[in-house]
């Protein structure tokens, strides 16, 4: 038995509009990477990474804030 289609017509798919790349994901992962190593080395890693965290986090939220007007 063949699969026989309704319509020949394509459609596009919806979003047409793709973001922007941005290095935010970078810097977040990064940032949580140095939490994981201060919680096995020294503390002050841990404060750099969480303050890092919630920079990347500000940022990319503000991007995609601004991106969608």
């Amino acid at each position: 038995m063949d699969y026989q289609p309704q319509n020949d017509t394509w459609q596009k798919p919806t979003p047409e509009h793709l973001p922007p790349p941005t290095y935010w994901p970078f810097f977040l992962a990064l940032s949580v990477m140095f939490i994981g190593w201060g919680l096995i080395s020294i503390w002050l890693l841990s404060v750099a990474g969480l303050i890092g965290m919630i920079i990347s986090l500000m940022g990319w939220i503000k991007q995609m804030l601004h991106d969608r007007d």
